[in-house]
């Protein structure tokens, strides 16, 4: 310690020397570097303190495995060892290394990353020695590497593996010249030239007889290079890249990779932005093989085999768009995906984080995918917002219809409960959640941009409780709600209230009782839905003169007038170019009329 702090020998050496910080700036691995001195009588209980051992001995000692290393193990956390280096000192006094004495001791305990015989008196391999207990801390070898094997552990293969089906972007199973530059360039910050990279190739083509395959490096070829570094004392590369990806010491995705910094002020929302789409995009193009713009499931459990589980089970098809193969398209991928931003923010940040977000998008976190709204206090005092992602909660009584109006959103048949459509589809996403029907509803039952209050009317007692519901939780607020007859196929009976359910719409300035069905031969309309739709997105005005005022223009036909001549042809060809307008538009869904309604829209604020 002395000869490293002075750089020569000093002919008094005290029995144990004063406690060191070497700066960061003088190490080669730019971090700080504390030494203690160990003495046997007054430091044995602060061993549990420490992070590297360097265990000293003279050349012809061999109390290594009898007394030291023992010592510190009874010591020392048993599921996480630290590091140990041995050193043969005085090196100066011999004309032999004891190297062949000490490989079988490095060879049964696991712990022991290398060792170095030294000099302190001829200065010998002195920074040498400080300099491999830096690496050993910071690149240790144990988590990666089992030397009795000689190969690599399973925890370091399933990582290596995730960061290879991360930076193979083509999913062709080879990284191509182009994706083995991105991944050196955000790893070592510096591209490969191209004779290195054939270089790199050779050299595995002649180790491993299948890890080049069309010019590209494989899977195999891919941990036979990391197995290489390691064998060849290059841990930091391996550790360089580890950490790039996210992982820790213990090889496990930190918290900080996973779940970024976000803050969400109170009645703000979270949804995605346009990168995040264009990211989930070409995730969706990359597994979607056979190009029918739809995931099977062999093609979903792909995309997620960089996921340490499962995170869509069999209920995420009943909630999104299918093909009729019941396999999850385009748009009902990142309708689950909106959802997920929606609900839990969180939870996207992790899965993003899964996928290789900040990697391949090339950001600090996966924070910058998300917006985070204003509050909508400040949208009705501007009378406008911001927001492109809208909810609106469904309240009615047991069998009422609800889920008919659920399921008519994608012309199914089936019990579902969050469902996604876009009226709009460069403009906005509409969310349905279906209520409890309770007596009282919670207050994450009240919170929403819009409510439709659905009632039988087959059933006299249906509307009271849409009316008891509407006075309890949404007369004196701010959140519009419309008033939707279902089931309007059937005999309609007197409800038994004190006032009919136009004229109580009337009376509370509502748009009058929507007639609804999902009982028809053709896919029930959704004209309900664009209404809602409406209405959540111009929370300022009436919706009573919403639906008076904007709705005409936006849903019904009216004739086009003098902008005939330059509205039509324009939306003639995105009606015969609709499949490949939907594919660039990164939003749920994409269909004749709803594209036809935007430009109405416009046509309506161009006026």
């Amino acid at each position: 310690i002395m000869s490293l702090v002075s750089e020569e020998f000093p002919e008094e050496v005290p029995p144990r020397a004063e406690e060191i910080t070497i700066p960061a700036d003088v190490t080669p691995e730019r971090v700080p570097t504390h030494i203690v001195d160990y003495s046997v009588c007054a430091q044995v209980h602060q061993i549990k303190f420490k992070t590297i051992f360097c265990v000293f001995l003279f050349l012809t000692s061999l109390q290594v495995t009898s007394r030291w290393i023992p010592l510190i193990n009874e010591r020392t956390d048993k599921d996480s060892r630290l590091p140990l280096i041995l050193v043969g000192n005085k090196s100066d006094l011999v004309e032999y290394s004891s190297m062949e004495t000490i490989l079988p001791i490095m060879n049964q305990y696991t712990e022991i990353e290398t060792c170095v015989e030294c000099s302190a008196k001829n200065l010998k391999n002195i920074s040498e020695l400080f300099y491999y207990a830096q690496k050993a801390v910071l690149h240790p070898t144990g988590p990666l590497y089992c030397p009795e094997e000689k190969e690599m552990k399973p925890a370091c293969i399933k990582a290596l593996t995730r960061i290879f089906r991360i930076s193979d972007q083509d999913n062709d199973g080879t990284l191509n010249d182009a994706e083995l530059n991105f991944f050196q360039r955000i790893c070592f910050n510096t591209p490969l030239a191209p004779q290195a990279l054939e270089d790199v190739k050779n050299v595995v083509r002649k180790n491993v007889s299948d890890g080049v395959a069309d010019n590209g490096l494989t899977l195999k070829g891919f941990l036979f290079l990391h197995t290489l570094f390691i064998q060849r004392g290059r841990h930091e590369t391996t550790w360089t890249v580890l950490r790039r990806f996210g992982y820790d010491d213990d090889l496990e995705l930190t918290p900080e990779y996973l779940f970024p910094l976000l803050k969400i002020p109170p009645d703000c929302t979270t949804e995605l932005n346009h990168h995040a789409y264009l990211f989930l995009q070409s995730i969706f193009d990359k597994h979607d093989l056979d190009r029918d713009c739809a995931l099977s499931p062999d093609e979903l459990k792909d995309l997620f085999k960089v996921f340490p589980y499962m995170p869509w089970g069999p209920d995420v098809n009943n909630t999104v768009c299918t093909n009729e193969r019941g396999w999850i398209t385009y748009q009902g991928f990142l309708s689950q995906w909106t959802l997920t931003t929606y609900l839990d923010v969180q939870r996207c940040l992790e899965y993003l984080g899964y996928l290789g977000y900040s990697i391949l998008a090339e950001q600090e976190s996966q924070a910058s995918a998300i917006t985070v709204t204003r509050d909508k206090k400040i949208d009705l005092q501007k009378k406008q917002t911001q927001r492109n992602v809208f909810r609106c909660n469904v309240v009615g009584m047991k069998g009422c219809g609800k889920s008919g109006v659920l399921q008519a959103l994608l012309g199914r048949n089936l019990m579902v409960r969050n469902l996604f459509f876009s009226p709009f589809p460069t403009a906005c996403v509409f969310q349905l959640h279906d209520v409890s029907d309770s007596e009282f509803l919670t207050d994450a039952e009240t919170i929403c941009d819009v409510v439709c209050l659905v009632y039988d009317v087959s059933n006299p007692k249906s509307f009271e409780y849409c009316v008891r519901i509407f006075k309890q939780h949404f007369m004196d607020s701010r959140i519009p709600c419309l008033v939707v007859a279902a089931k309007s196929d059937l005999h309609e009976v007197r409800q038994e209230y004190s006032i009919s359910p136009a004229e109580f719409c009337k009376k509370h300035k509502m748009p009058p009782p929507q007639a609804f069905t999902c009982n028809t031969v053709d896919m029930p309309s959704k004209d309900i839905f664009v209404k809602l739709t409406t209405m959540a997105m111009y929370p300022n005005v009436s919706p009573f003169n919403l639906m008076a005022e904007v709705y005409p223009f936006t849903w019904v036909s009216p004739a086009l007038g003098e902008y005939n001549d330059v509205f039509s042809p324009l939306l003639s060809c995105l009606v015969n170019h609709t499949q490949t307008f939907a594919k660039l538009c990164p939003l749920p869904s994409f269909q004749t009329g709803h594209i036809k309604l935007t430009f109405y829209i416009l046509l309506r604020f161009c006026r």
